[in-house]
């Protein structure tokens, strides 16, 4: 008996060590933790409870038989984060470089079946070189596999991916298909084809940073939702974004302890709207008072910043919300903050998480490139979005809310259970200015005149009462009040119940 477990605490001893000492030291100089350490480092202490941790690869092409590490390049298991299971897969870029075979890809596929069939979601971190060369069809096949499985997980179980080294050609779409993805800056890069490829077909030069970094992906491309100094970091981020989220779609958010007055009154809020409509002020100020103990989670930070996205508490409750930001194009709705906010909405409703929508928006982004762009049918997402969700929807409007963009975040007459605005909120088709040069075209040329109108105008529209006389609005809210007023709101809202009508699936205006 000592013989065997002897022999089992060596394979175990063997396994641990991945593709060796030397490989580690590597690892370690690129300033990248192992796989093993990103495991213990995500995971609640001695929670991990490993799998196939001796599944070895079954190629004899190209000499691979004489090479057959155990664990194939990946560690995969499930472990907790503050008390809840996750499941988790880890690529270990010191054996073979992490690449994908097709027993890799089934260590992965394992887990994920269990995942959606436990409830619980899945987070990869991955640091790859690709697909396994030496196996072809077969290393291509378990990408398909993984594939389809994160397919089937969309919205039944979150799914979290960090790229923390390479990920590259056919890997890059699994985390595409993921809820979130994190990036660690200047050791990770995606892309699906790589700088000398770039280099032959197309003849541009460009660096891999600059090609697939985490500047790229969090700037320009919206691949990625956020980047992190080093994988500590990256990961200690991840453990605090799973605390937001529920296990899977059947289950609700966790409720957290809270040590904040829910009745608490923030006075500074009814100077936060500047005299001049025109002048920027900064909408996450409002974000961070609202929330239980100023704890705000930014999803997206980098791209679009004309929009915000991210996570709070109210009472202890997770709230998804989407603001506009004057501070940047006037809060103005555009493409790129479209498909950022429709997006997050979308994942909101998949969780059973409620939305609070703050609003100043002039209204669309004018000109030929958002034009050309399509913003049409982006901005079409965002409506579709809020339109179809059937969460909780508590929406502000502090300032501007022009035109159909009016309608766009969030508007009463898109299901929204509670629409507050304050007394600053101007409700119209149009800004005064615009809308007096329509209506008085014929005083034109008559400056007195004008004013006059404009002064009228302002008077009759640029203020919530006439959308509250309809009824589009339900209370004009003193801004100082609008915590307590959001978090009754919700409170009130907890057991709502809506459906939409049966289809197998929508079609939104992709």
């Amino acid at each position: 008996m000592k013989d065997i477990l002897q022999e089992l605490h060596d394979r175990r001893e063997n396994a641990r060590l991945g593709g060796g000492q030397r490989r580690i030291d590597a690892q370690h100089a690129k300033g990248k933790l192992t796989a093993r350490e990103r495991v213990e480092l995500l995971l609640d202490e001695d929670s991990f409870e490993e799998y196939d941790t001796f599944k070895a690869h079954r190629c004899t092409e190209f000499g691979m038989e004489e090479n057959r590490p155990y664990g194939d390049g990946v560690i995969t298991g499930w472990g907790t984060i503050n008390g809840r299971m996750v499941y988790v897969f880890s690529q270990d870029f010191t054996v073979l470089g992490g690449s994908v075979s097709e027993t890799h890809a089934q260590k992965i596929c394992k887990i994920m079946d269990m995942a959606v069939q436990n409830g619980a979601p899945v987070i990869g971190l991955n640091d790859s070189g690709g697909a396994r060369i030496q196996e072809g069809v077969d290393a291509l096949a378990g990408y398909a596999e993984i594939f389809q499985r994160n397919i089937m997980a969309s919205g039944v179980v979150p799914q979290i991916s960090v790229i923390m080294g390479p990920c590259a050609g056919g890997a890059v779409y699994s985390p595409a298909i993921t809820d979130f993805i994190f990036m660690v800056k200047d050791s990770s890069y995606m892309f699906v084809t790589g700088p000398d490829v770039v280099k032959t077909v197309t003849n541009e030069v460009v660096t891999a940073e600059e090609l697939g970094g985490a500047s790229t992906h969090t700037k320009k491309s919206s691949v990625a939702d956020g980047a992190f100094e080093n994988d500590v970091e990256a990961l200690a981020e991840v453990r605090r974004l799973v605390d937001f989220l529920p296990l899977n779609n059947r289950d609700k958010a966790p409720v957290r302890p809270f040590f904040d007055d829910v009745d608490r009154i923030e006075t500074s809020l009814d100077t936060l709207i500047p005299e001049n409509p025109n002048t920027p002020y900064d909408m996450k100020e409002l974000i961070v008072k609202l929330a239980d103990e100023g704890d705000f989670y930014e999803i997206q930070e980098d791209f679009a910043k004309n929009m915000i996205t991210g996570f709070v508490r109210l009472e202890g409750q997770t709230v998804g919300v989407v603001a506009n930001q004057p501070m940047v194009l006037a809060g103005c709705l555009d493409i790129d903050s479209s498909r950022k906010a429709a997006r997050f909405v979308r994942f909101c409703d998949a969780f059973e998480i409620p939305v609070l929508t703050l609003v100043d928006v002039p209204g669309f982004l004018p000109g030929t490139s958002q034009e050309y762009g399509g913003v049409i049918k982006h901005g079409a997402k965002l409506l579709f979005a809020y339109g179809e969700a059937t969460v909780p929807k508590v929406t502000v409007i502090t300032r501007k809310a022009y035109g159909g963009a009016y309608d766009v975040m969030a508007s009463k007459h898109l299901r929204g259970d509670v629409n507050y605005a304050w007394p600053t909120a101007e409700i119209a088709v149009m800004g005064a200015k615009g809308a007096v040069e329509i209506i008085h075209r014929a005083d034109l040329g008559d400056a007195e005149k004008i004013a006059a109108h404009t002064t009228e105008y302002e008077d009759r529209f640029a203020n919530p009462f006439v959308a509250a006389e309809r009824g589009f609005i339900d209370e004009v809210i003193q801004p100082k009040s609008t915590r307590k007023r959001v978090a009754r709101a919700f409170a009130m809202l907890r057991n709502k119940k809506l459906e939409n009508p049966w289809k197998k699936h929508d079609n939104i205006p992709l």
